[in-house]
């Protein structure tokens, strides 16, 4: 399945700002969070561009705490010296300062990429490939190789490695207005969304919500990189559901959920087990899905699932 550059999230947008800006002649700066305390909202590794002409920002380092006074320093020149490490609330021993408005602390890299260091980013996620990208603090030096392991993002004495690769996704199966509400909940969360249902006149309009119509162990049965990939069930219909969870389960997917309440988890657990399904494979389900934090409406039972997917993802 060909990914489309439209869905790849924050980490492609910033690679894709920085290489559009240097096609038109415009230097821009790729920011990094090296580190954070306390109560930051963006974890190590979260990227944002600023274009040195006019500020143009992409991306998000704080979520709106440090970017304005961040955009300023590096407009004005202050911060020309890249790569550079940037501190907020912290200084670079460790020693808390001044505290943010959010009450964290974090740490930030300021460079200038060259565009041919960027390029084979671009080319690997178009291609649905992984890539590290390893920085030498020091020399300034970037090796661009396979990744050493599963980590997305490493800090350590003077070397910053960044993965990048293809997007979260999320499939649904089973459309509906709880398949419209985590859809508009994932796709803030950086994942891409595809609803499968092949019942007629089942289906979503929503913006980014890619829409399949074939039977659903036929369309899990070809999706790229299951460890990148979470399959929730939600049609209410064993024919759909249970086709999805036979195909998902010992495939590696990082999180597979089914609807349902706790009597119903219980049958479908007994039905998986007669189609074959280990007990290894079973644990790995969450049924019934979601958190348990007393959700009964459409909005809230889709906050609680996608707490959860959350928590599998980290």
């Amino acid at each position: 399945m060909k990914e489309h550059p439209a869905h790849y999230g924050g980490d492609f947008e910033v690679v894709s700002a920085l290489l559009d800006w240097a096609a038109a002649g415009d230097a821009g700066a790729m920011v990094t969070v090296l580190r954070t305390w306390g109560s930051s909202p963006r974890p190590p590794g979260s990227l944002a561009a600023i274009r040195r002409r006019d500020g143009r920002l992409v991306g998000s380092v704080s979520g709106g705490c440090v970017e304005t006074h961040l955009v300023e320093r590096y407009t004005a020149g202050e911060l020309a010296d890249c790569p550079t490490r940037v501190a907020y609330g912290v200084d670079p021993a460790g020693a808390a300062t001044s505290v943010l408005p959010c009450g964290g602390q974090l740490e930030l890299l300021v460079e200038e990429p060259e565009a041919e260091s960027l390029r084979p980013i671009a080319s690997a996620v178009a291609a649905g490939e992984l890539l590290e990208r390893r920085l030498d603090l020091e020399t300034g030096e970037v090796v661009l190789g396979q990744p050493s392991d599963a980590t997305e993002f490493r800090f350590e004495d003077q070397t910053v490695s960044k993965r990048f690769g293809p997007p979260w996704r999320l499939v649904l199966i089973g459309a509906g207005q709880l398949a419209d509400a985590l859809a508009r909940i994932a796709l803030t969360l950086d994942f891409r969304v595809t609803l499968c249902d092949p019942r007629p006149g089942y289906g979503s309009d929503l913006p980014g919500v890619e829409c399949r119509r074939e039977m659903p162990d036929d369309l899990i049965a070809t999706l790229p990189h299951p460890h990148r990939t979470a399959v929730v069930t939600l049609a209410h219909d064993p024919k759909l559901d249970d086709l999805a969870l036979i195909e998902a389960l010992p495939s590696g997917f990082f999180y597979v959920g089914a609807l349902g309440s706790r009597r119903s988890a219980a049958s479908r657990r007994e039905r998986l087990r007669q189609f074959g399904i280990a007990d290894t494979a079973l644990a790995r389900l969450s049924a019934p899905v979601g958190l348990d934090i007393g959700s009964h409406r459409p909005a809230e039972i889709a906050v609680a699932i996608a707490a959860e997917l959350i928590a599998a993802r980290q």
